[in-house]
């Protein structure tokens, strides 16, 4: 096997003569022995970069997805070059009002809001709220009624598309708790509500997430197409979903080719509205990598080797959820050659504790190495756990030499303060 493609890296990597991987300037094996592992390490100027590129190509607008990393530091970051937010939760509202994101920055979603978040999203005044069903709209009634503020909303569509990508990454089909169905004229229903009710301003649609093929966007914006077409809206967003490599052999679209293809297809349905989007994987994922330490190697002769490393499901539960595929390296030789197959599993009383299924190492591997994966910046945190009670792992933002800590390591401590114990 041969060495990582560098493609995989952040943006601001630098291979050393020795072969010791950089990222933002700090070499890595040095945070890993500052910091402890596992770790993430986020290439801040990268992320910021991103960001602005996807400004650029929606300049409608384009909500940074919270959902994919969410920390105070990423949201103002977020804020800062120039997105607004995409929240999905009470929580992801608390931690963006805590960033000092304004309220109307934020874009509220979520199948299943309660009538508590909805109240909180109205009284800080939140810039739109994506309605998802009849019951949300009867809850956000019953909440002005009693006085609060009229919501500016959106109706989330579910346009009947199947995107190419997992199973449970599909959101867009017939069958999808998400949305209000456009075949059987319920989101039609919906939406003349929603302008009687409150201050209208368009339609949403979400087809999936880690979609490669542009071409899934544009039959959706097809569809949607004919759906407006005797509706006046102002804003029509085509949500996130874009997806990203993550292993040797894959490629993804940019984000500014992704803006050209939606725009045309836009153009092309006759759709005259704002167009705006929600991407989120595609501006973290490859931002980050995740740095381990090595603590057991067993070899099953005629099987397979196995890496024990001192993290897991706990902080990327992607492999065990969907069978996603993610490389593996020793950052000490960053571009050596790889010709051991592995299994790389953490430390959790699972047997489905995988990291990577099937991957490749330096024949050189010992106990004790820093063993990194690439594009780990997206849905590892922001999905961990405390599985087994092991503690969360920090997250280090890297840029011009500097490493900033923005999220500390767990302690055991944090495991009992919301614990009452027994009497």
């Amino acid at each position: 096997m041969t060495a990582l493609p560098r493609h995989l890296l952040p943006d601001n990597s630098f291979v050393a003569p020795g072969g010791r991987l950089a990222v933002g300037g700090c070499d890595v094996i040095d945070l890993a022995d500052e910091f402890g592992t596992p770790l993430f390490v986020y290439d801040e100027a990268m992320m910021r970069a991103r960001c602005r590129e996807a400004v650029a190509a929606f300049p409608d607008g384009a909500a940074y997805a919270t959902k994919a990393f969410m920390c105070i530091a990423m949201a103002r970051l977020a804020h800062e070059e120039g997105m607004t937010l995409d929240v999905a939760t009470g929580g992801e509202i608390y931690i963006a009002l805590a960033a000092g994101v304004p309220a109307d920055r934020l874009v509220f979603h979520g199948n299943n809001k309660s009538v508590a978040e909805l109240r909180m999203a109205l009284e800080a005044g939140v810039g739109r709220i994506v309605i998802d069903s009849f019951e949300e709209i009867e809850r956000l009634e019953q909440l002005v009624a009693g006085g609060l503020a009229r919501p500016t909303v959106m109706i989330r569509v579910n346009p009947g598309v199947e995107a190419h990508t997992h199973e449970f990454l599909q959101t867009g089909v017939h069958d999808s708790k998400f949305g209000i169905s456009i075949v059987d004229n319920s989101a039609i229903r919906a939406i003349a509500r929603a302008r009687d009710s409150f201050d209208f301003a368009g339609v949403h649609a979400h087809i999936g997430s880690q979609v490669f093929d542009v071409q899934s966007f544009e039959r959706a914006i097809g569809v949607l197409g004919e759906f407006v077409a005797p509706i006046e809206i102002e804003e029509l967003s085509i949500g996130g979903g874009l997806g990203v490599a993550y292993v040797e052999g894959e490629t993804a679209p940019t984000i500014t080719e992704w803006g050209v293809a939606v725009r045309r297809a836009v153009a092309a349905a006759g759709i005259e509205a704002n167009v705006t989007a929600e991407p989120g994987r595609a501006i973290v994922a490859q931002s980050a990598i995740t740095l381990y330490t090595v603590g057991i190697i067993k070899e099953i002769p005629g099987v397979r080797t196995y890496v024990s490393v001192d993290g897991g499901m706990s902080d990327n539960p992607r492999p065990i959820l969907y069978g996603s595929g993610y490389e593996a390296f020793l950052p000490r030789g960053t571009d050596d050659d790889r010709p051991m197959h592995i299994r790389v599993v953490g430390k959790h009383c699972e047997s489905g504790d995988v990291v990577i299924w099937d991957g490749t190492l330096s024949e050189d591997l010992v106990v004790g190495d820093i063993l990194a994966t690439p594009v780990t910046g997206a849905y590892g945190h922001s999905m961990g756990s405390n599985y087994n009670m092991v503690i969360r792992p920090p997250v280090v933002f890297v840029r011009d030499g500097v490493a900033k800590q923005v999220v500390r390591r767990e302690t055991y401590d944090d495991l009992l303060a919301r614990d009452f114990g027994v009497d």
